[in-house]
């Protein structure tokens, strides 16, 4: 077995980037402009890209939980549940612009193909958002590796709503997702008092 030399890792890249199977890239934010909490995933899985849909997998919990927590009909059309979405002050996008995954699983990305989306630019354009909520423990690794930001925001990793994530029950993720809708109904006065306080 070959060590994995810089060349060799390149080399590797490159034949992924080439391979349509292989690169992926991801879609523009669902935001509007009251969004108080922005919920970041990786990149969108094969079946979120065969449909362009955020969440398209059928035994993904994202559009569920929300049901749950919002009100957004799980089965509405998909056009409705993105402005549902903003009506409910969230806003969903992903960490990676593009990268190079075999598959769908988050842990297939290869780590050096990541293009990262500007999220700190989203920060600045939206600023009534004072949660990013990764969905994921992947998320917020990719997040802290490449996205630098001054622009204050707290942060929380939830438990990913992947079907490949099956360690937690469904009412179990549905619990820890619940801090978003206690966190709605909390008044928050900007991200600027608290750079002051």
């Amino acid at each position: 077995m070959r060590a994995l030399t810089p060349s060799l890792l390149i080399q590797n890249l490159s034949e992924l980037s080439s391979n349509p199977e292989y690169y992926s890239a991801g879609f523009p934010p669902v935001v509007g402009p009251a969004a108080r909490i922005l919920i970041l995933g990786t990149l969108p899985g094969m079946a979120s890209l065969k449909q362009q849909q955020y969440y398209a997998h059928p035994q993904n919990a994202f559009w569920k939980i929300l049901e749950r927590l919002f009100h957004i009909p799980a089965k509405a059309p998909y056009i409705e549940r993105c402005e549902s979405v903003k009506e409910a002050k969230l806003a969903i996008w992903d960490v990676c612009r593009s990268a190079c995954r075999p598959g769908s699983l988050d842990s297939s990305i290869y780590a050096d193909s990541v293009i990262a989306n500007d999220i700190a630019g989203l920060l600045a354009r939206y600023p009534a958002i004072e949660l990013i909520a990764f969905n994921g423990n992947t998320a917020a690794t990719l997040f802290k590796k490449h996205i630098k930001t001054s622009l204050l925001a707290e942060t929380v990793t939830l438990p990913s709503t992947s079907p490949a994530h099956a360690s937690l029950r469904f009412e179990e993720k549905l619990e820890r997702w619940r801090i978003l809708q206690v966190r709605l109904s909390q008044a928050f006065p900007g991200r600027d008092s608290l750079s002051s306080q």
